[in-house]
């Protein structure tokens, strides 16, 4: 089990939070363990577990398992019987096929085509082929980001293996967060392209479907963790380079010895850093801040204690940085519930998101 995982820019949290009014704003974002004001802070972040406990009271609240993304609900229960559909396709190509046409039929806002280029599969999104007499909005960056992510993980898990991707297009301008996509895809990611589609090697789609019904309620209960998080198995050298800084804290590493590590040399790791659009000064950064904030939300420790964990000897210094790194202070994120109630929140919700329709399909 990792000791802390990678946070959630606010960007992404205020897109989930799009489909509600203000007062179910604050109060969803109290229970999620989020202090309210953090929405309003552009560099700000959430951890996963607050995430993902505010996906699950989303999900209630408005009825919709993507929720305010797409331009019509997606209603509880919408997942299960997706991947009900699912279980019993021979291979994954013809899951994929019927999860487009899943979707054909209760989305306006875009469709999914599988197909086979060569020695890669490919998963696109395309605008609707018999558009509705009544104009839907297109869907934003955010809904494409979590039906790529959403296909990809409901595809990894029939296998019952995670698929690497070789790449990821979108047909979206480089948004200024871009370097929050490497916790989404396990891939490289490109944007101005011809096409908004995920990539992958042909020969999974020729592998049996492997999970069962019995297997369904697991999945769906950890709903959305299992599929919109990339664990650090998948991830790229960036991601090898964060788990290395975050094993040496508090020591503070340089790139010569985490090039050391890696064996290899300076000039290659920075290389291959900045062909992943990153510099090992930037991860370093980020495995400073996402370790303070889980510390933060998920502990009483004294925020000096905190920056000394994090590497850095001045808790002065440390409140400095915080606030370069997030636009808010370090007690800005104690405000938030307590670890224990997102604990307690977040088993029930889980339940009560997978199981309303466990009876209907028998």
């Amino acid at each position: 089990m990792e000791p802390f995982s990678s946070t959630v820019p606010i960007s992404i949290v205020n897109g989930f939070l799009s489909g509600a009014n203000r007062a179910a704003v604050a109060r969803l974002a109290e229970h999620s363990g989020i202090p309210y004001e953090l929405l309003q802070t552009p560099g700000a972040r959430a951890t996963q577990e607050q995430f993902s406990t505010l996906y699950r009271l989303l999900a209630i609240e408005l009825d919709d398992e993507m929720p305010g993304i797409f331009s019509r609900p997606l209603r509880r229960g919408t997942l299960k019987f997706l991947c009900l559909s699912l279980l019993d396709a021979p291979r994954l190509e013809v899951a994929l096929h019927r999860f487009g046409q899943f979707f054909h039929l209760i989305l306006d806002d875009l469709e999914l085509v599988s197909r086979r280029d060569g020695a890669h599969a490919c998963l696109e999104l395309v605008e609707p082929s018999a558009p509705s007499a009544a104009p839907v909005p297109r869907a934003s960056m955010l809904g494409c980001e979590l039906m790529l992510k959403l296909v990809h993980g409901v595809a990894s898990w029939l296998i019952r293996q995670k698929i690497p991707l070789a790449g990821v297009d979108f047909a979206f301008p480089r948004p200024a967060q871009v370097a929050d996509l490497v916790y989404l895809f396990p891939g490289p990611v490109r944007f101005d392209c011809a096409a908004t589609r995920i990539v992958f090697d042909a020969a999974y789609l020729d592998l049996p479907v492997r999970q069962r019904k019995t297997d369904l309620d697991a999945f769906l209960a950890r709903a959305p963790e299992d599929w919109i998080f990339v664990s650090f198995a998948e991830r790229l050298m960036h991601h090898r380079v964060w788990q290395i800084i975050a094993d040496r804290l508090p020591v503070a590493s340089n790139i010569d010895e985490v090039a050391h590590d890696l064996n290899m040399s300076m000039r290659t790791l920075s290389r291959r850093l900045e062909a992943e659009g990153t510099t090992f000064q930037a991860i370093k950064d980020e495995v400073r801040r996402d370790m303070a904030i889980q510390r933060l939300t998920r502990s009483t420790d004294a925020i000096a204690a905190i920056a000394y964990d994090v590497g850095f000897d001045n808790p002065t210094a440390f409140h400095r940085a915080f606030r370069h790194w997030t636009g808010s202070t370090p007690a800005a994120y104690r405000q938030g519930v307590s670890p224990v109630l997102v604990a307690a929140l977040a088993a029930p919700l889980a339940t009560s998101v997978a199981a309303p329709l466990a009876g209907a399909e028998e």
